[in-house]
Formats: C-alpha cells, sequence, structure tokens
C-alpha cells in the first residue's frame, strides 16, 4: 500500500458549481500531485434521496467529464464509479454491524438533511457515514480531503476503524485516515442569500455560477446576486454582519489569491458595482474555458465510459484484497 494514498468524491447529481470546484475538484488537482488518488463518482451516496435513472446516468458521465476538464489526469489518478466496485457496499454492511446507533445518532449532517420529519427520511440517509467510511477504508486511504461539514464523518470512520481492529484483535489493520482540510478556501454561498451555502439542489439557478455557465450567465448571476444598500465596508468586524457582501468578497479573494483583509481595502466605501464587474471578469476568465473543456469531453462519450472502466478495474484490484483480508478476519472464509 501506498503510505500517501486519498480517496475522494463528488456526488453525481448534477450542476456542479462553483463551491464544488473551489471547496473540493481544484484541490483534487493539487492533490494528485503529491499522492496516489481515489476519486469516485458518488453515485451510491446520491440515491439517498430518489434520482430519476436516465439523469442520474447523464450526471454521472457528466461528473466525470467535470474532473477532466478541471485538470485530472485518469492515467495518474483513479477515476471511477462507486457503484462499480461491489466491495463498497459489501464493506459498509460489514461496519453497520460495527458502527453503534449512537455514533450514528450524533450525525449533525443527518439531522440537518432530515429536517424535522427525519421519520420519513431513507434508511440510507441515516448510515451514509457508514459507507463512507467503507469508502475510506476498503482503499486503506491515509490522508482524506474534508471540509467543515465532513469533519464528523471522518471521525466516525476513525471510531469504526478503530473498533474493528479492536473487536478482532488486529491492531492496526484499518489505519486511522488523516484529514487533509484546506483552510484557505472559505465556504461559497448562495448568490441569492449569503447565509445559505451554495447548493447544486437549490430551485433557482440564479443562486450559483454552475461549471457550465457561458459569460453572458456569469455576467447576468454576478449582477443578479443579492446585496445590501450600503457601500462596502472597510473592515471585517463590519464584514461578518454582510454575509453578501462577505460571500462575493470571499470568492474575489480566492481567484485574486489576496487574503480577505486585502479586498476589504481594495472595494472599501466603493458600490457594489465595482466588485460585482471586477468578479464578473475574473469567473468569466477562470470558469468559461473549464464549461467549454466540458461540453467538448461530454462529445466523446464512449471515451468517458472507457476511462470509468479502466478506473473500475483499477480501484477493484485494491478492493478485492481489502475484501479478502476482512472475510479472513471476522470469520467469512472457510
Amino acid at each position: 500500500m501506498s503510505k500517501n494514498r486519498v480517496l475522494s468524491g463528488v456526488q453525481p447529481t448534477g450542476n456542479l458549481h462553483l463551491g464544488n470546484y473551489l471547496g473540493a475538484i481544484r484541490n483534487f488537482v493539487k492533490l494528485q500531485k503529491d499522492y496516489e488518488c481515489f476519486y469516485m463518482l458518488a453515485d451510491l451516496h446520491s440515491i439517498t434521496v430518489f434520482q430519476d435513472p436516465k439523469i442520474l446516468r447523464e450526471n454521472i458521465l457528466e461528473t466525470a467529464a467535470v474532473f477532466i476538464a478541471c485538470g485530472l489526469d485518469p492515467k495518474k489518478n483513479i477515476i471511477f464509479c462507486q457503484s462499480s466496485v461491489s466491495g463498497h457496499t459489501e464493506l459498509a454492511w460489514i461496519f453497520n454491524c460495527v458502527s453503534r446507533m449512537g455514533w450514528l445518532n450524533r450525525m449533525t449532517q443527518f439531522k440537518e438533511k432530515a429536517g424535522s420529519n427525519k421519520e420519513k427520511a431513507s434508511v440510507g440517509l441515516f448510515a451514509y457515514p457508514n459507507l463512507m467510511a467503507a469508502d475510506i477504508l476498503l482503499y486503506r486511504a491515509s490522508h482524506v480531503p474534508v471540509g467543515e461539514d465532513q469533519k464528523q464523518h471522518l471521525e466516525l470512520c476513525r471510531d469504526i476503524a478503530l473498533k474493528f481492529n479492536n473487536d478482532f484483535n488486529k491492531k492496526d489493520f484499518f489505519a486511522l485516515p488523516e484529514p487533509i482540510i484546506i483552510k484557505e478556501v472559505a465556504r461559497i454561498m448562495s448568490l441569492k442569500d449569503g447565509t445559505k451555502k451554495m447548493s447544486k439542489s437549490e430551485e433557482s439557478d440564479s443562486s450559483r455560477i454552475n461549471l457550465t455557465d457561458d459569460e453572458n450567465l456569469i455576467e447576468q448571476k454576478i449582477k443578479k446576486a443579492k446585496t445590501d444598500s450600503g457601500m462596502l465596508p472597510d473592515n471585517l468586524n463590519d464584514l461578518e454582519k454582510r454575509p453578501e457582501a462577505k460571500n462575493l468578497l470571499s470568492i474575489y479573494s480566492i481567484f485574486k489569491k489576496i487574503s480577505l483583509q486585502q479586498s476589504i481595502q481594495e472595494f472599501s466605501g466603493k458600490n457594489f458595482s465595482d466588485l460585482k464587474d471586477k468578479l464578473s471578469d475574473i469567473l468569466i476568465k477562470e470558469i468559461t474555458p473549464i464549461g467549454k473543456k466540458i461540453k467538448e469531453i461530454k462529445k466523446d462519450r464512449s471515451k468517458l465510459k472507457d476511462i470509468l472502466m479502466d478506473g473500475k478495474e483499477r480501484a477493484n484490484q485494491v478492493a478485492r484484497q481489502t475484501i479478502k483480508e476482512v472475510h479472513e478476519i471476522i470469520g467469512l472464509t472457510l
């Protein structure tokens, strides 16, 4: 096993946007230089809520195209569909028997996604963290890139690994994966509500910058992005009270590779229109080439399928060995 192996993924549920790019995919590209990387299209995770089968198939291919258009090398990295490797679900069931109900009951993300009527939420949504643990430990990943909303799931993964090792007296069989937390990336919020995270599930397309948006769409969405009536602030304390201003300045800071404080100084006392004009120019320059590449890559569906088939075979080579060893440890091999 590689000492430096990364596992991560993105749900293929369509409308991949600026938040996905800055929070995950752009970092995947950086990680491929220093780690052996397994990047999955997390289709099993996506079906915790109902997906139209035809749309899901298209979204899987589009997400693979996004990965490649953003700079992931399918020869250097293993890019594959989660569902194409049966070890994910097999190990997840075993972890269902290792993990404790109390652990899952503490998962804040389930409470947020299930809402007030959690009795109607799927069992899959509740047990989602066990499958996530299986995703990671199936490949004996040493590191996992995580955002703030996934840290608790990685902690659970470590708890499951430790309990498995202790239950079967196999010290260090599953190494405890370490988080890779990209501290400089701010949470990207909705263009319609600066208090809510940018989401591909939000009904209004104007709430997000999609990676496939053209120049006109990007310009229109930034122009119409929600703001308040004041001039842009001159200090961080005032900015914290103005979520829409903070969101737009944060995005600008990331693409300009400057601190939020520097952005505040640049736009202090100016109108939002000044910031929006410059932000539109930056986004058009960086995002529209990606969108054009996505559309071009998607034209060759057979090549995309070949990439995913190759990824499936390479991922299975590693997964089968882990499942074989787990079977022997827990007594499923005669």
